[in-house]
């Protein structure tokens, strides 16, 4: 990414800030018409072009030394027209993924690739992938130079939503689970929008031995619970067949907030015959140890596996929420790709398995998307996969939006939490209605608060589980729990607040206070909740107190 010299940008200062002051007060109509603008500009100018990156980082000096000076709505007005892929942040947190290194994998999956050097199941030319063997899966670096991307295509970096991918986390030795989660806490802490990558070079972040101690790590939590750029998430990727109490315990010391668990099928069969290595009773022992102990649960699902069919594939998909053994919060549909370098490819060149046509995954796609309850969220459908990987079969990267459009074609409305986010719209507290939906599982009562609009758009939920019989973990014992709080919306700087913003508008705090009284009625003497790391300030603020693994506040 070229940004613009000092050089330049003082002898271009005045048509810059000409560009800025435009901006402050144009809303244009589309990024055509911007970018004929901006390249007009940079005419003028003699530059060859103006990017938005370079904008956005010349503003930002210009702000700091005093040459510019806007109103809040008119900083938001230029800060919403310069942002990179604005939708990367609309969901109230920005994400930062990073990826582990190659190691053993105990599953022997027959879709799974096996790339050299690469984890599991994940390909040199993903983007994350790249990203990760750009920075030689160093987590410190990888964490460091993704804040300095997003800041730099003028995305929030105060709050932080860690993702850890890489395989069966809990499969990795212990000490390098530690150091790698201390490392990415080490670049949160440490980072500096303005510092350059040749202080990243000077500063030898590379460790020799990848070997961590709880010490270092809680050290480095604490020092982020007051960070300039925190982390309000933090999420890894495991199988069900290991998770145990033990794993569990284990990852909420790391700060794990979501555990991301690879279902895929819940049909024993289908699990059997792409060797899968674990049973759908397996992965129902899984969520319910996960809910025991709070953690907000993403599940894996795949279609078009072999031995299943479109029409299987739905079936297998409407079981998540049908019965109460599963129920995710949030869900990742991922087609079956045919890919080179698996044993299902060879099962395709006999002919036993093919990929689904288009008209075939859609059929499975628009039966799931309205299958899908009010209180989960699909965060994607289809892997980032580059369709060079893709031998035959479909390539759309976008049919979440084909199978939407299909659907709304039908008359047929999505209600998951992403369908539903209110994304960058402005707010009016006195037209929001709280709804309240309840909902089973294996040893839970769940209780999904959320804040509406008229036209059911989705402001902020929160999601309480009232465990059905005493919790076998000591701590937990009388708690009711917090597991998740989310308020949509764009990503706002912590402690600034915005007029019409659904971001630090009192309404996470509303959702808790709610939390408490519903609590408090069913007989539980405590409200626990499952804060990361960097929301820790917040609960203490609301009079929430540290235990061992989770803050509390007393009910009785």
């Amino acid at each position: 990414m070229k940004f613009l010299t000092d050089k330049q940008l003082n002898s271009n200062k005045k048509i810059i800030i000409e560009i800025i002051l435009k901006l402050a007060i144009t809303s244009f109509k589309s990024e055509e018409e911007l970018s004929r603008y901006l390249f007009k500009k940079a005419g003028e100018a003699d530059i060859g072009i103006f990017s938005k990156s370079q904008l956005i980082s010349a503003y930002r000096k210009f702000k700091a030394s005093g040459d510019i000076k806007l109103s809040e709505d008119q900083e938001k007005l230029v800060n919403f027209s310069l942002r990179r892929k604005k939708v990367r942040t609309l969901s109230g947190v920005t994400p930062v993924t990073v990826l582990t290194e190659a190691y053993y994998c105990p599953g022997n999956c027959i879709f799974c690739p096996s790339e050299s050097k690469m984890p599991k199941s994940y390909l040199s030319k993903e983007p994350g992938a790249q990203r990760a063997k750009n920075n030689k899966f160093d987590p410190y670096l990888q964490t460091f130079n993704r804040l300095v991307a997003l800041y730099e295509t003028g995305h929030s970096t105060d709050k932080v939503e860690l993702i850890i991918l890489g395989g069966t986390w809990t499969a990795y030795p212990n000490g390098y689970r530690i150091w790698f989660i201390k490392r990415c806490f080490d670049a949160l802490n440490e980072f500096a929008p303005l510092q350059t990558p040749e202080y990243l070079a000077a500063s030898n972040r590379r460790a020799v031995e990848k070997i961590g101690s709880w010490q270092e790590l809680h050290a480095a939590h604490r020092k982020n619970e007051t960070a300039k750029t925190r982390c309000v998430g933090l999420s890894v990727e495991t199988r069900p067949d290991y998770v145990s109490v033990k794993e569990a315990i284990g990852m909420r010391r790391l700060g794990v907030t979501k555990v991301q668990i690879g279902v895929q099928s819940l049909n024993d069969k289908v699990l059997r015959l792409n060797c899968r290595g674990h049973t759908a009773a397996q992965t129902k022992k899984a969520f319910t140890l996960l809910r025991s102990f709070g953690f907000k649960i993403q599940a894996h699902w795949m279609a078009n596996l072999y031995g299943s069919s479109p029409k299987r594939d739905v079936i297998d998909f409407k079981k998540l929420f049908r019965l109460q053994n599963f129920r995710p919060d949030e869900l990742k549909i991922y087609p079956c790709s045919l890919l080179t370098k698996t044993r299902l490819f060879e099962y395709y060149k006999k002919g036993l398995w093919t990929p689904y046509s288009y008209t075939e995954l859609l059929s499975v796609i628009t039966g799931v998307l309205p299958a899908t309850p009010r209180y989960c969220r699909i965060t994607r459908i289809f892997r980032d996969i580059p369709s060079e990987y893709i031998i035959e079969g479909v390539r759309n990267s976008n049919f979440r939006q084909l199978a939407e459009t299909k659907l709304q074609s039908l008359g047929v409305r999505c209600i998951d939490i992403r369908s539903r986010e209110i994304r960058n719209a402005k707010i009016s507290w006195e037209t929001l209605k709280l709804k309240k939906t309840r909902y089973k599982t294996a040893n839970t009562t769940e209780l999904f608060l959320e804040y509406i609009t008229p036209k059911d758009e989705l402001v902020g939920f929160l999601r309480l589980s009232l465990p059905q019989k005493k919790n076998t973990f000591p701590e937990l014992a009388n708690s009711a729990i917090i597991r998740e709080v989310h308020v949509y919306g764009e990503a706002l700087e912590m402690g600034v607040e915005y007029s019409g913003k659904a971001q630090h508008a009192g309404i996470g705090k509303n959702l808790i206070n709610l939390a408490k009284k519903l609590a408090y009625k069913k007989g539980y003497k405590d409200l626990a909740v499952i804060s990361s790391v960097g929301t820790r300030e917040y609960y203490k603020r609301l009079g929430f107190y540290m235990g061992a693994l989770y803050q509390h506040l007393s009910l009785v």
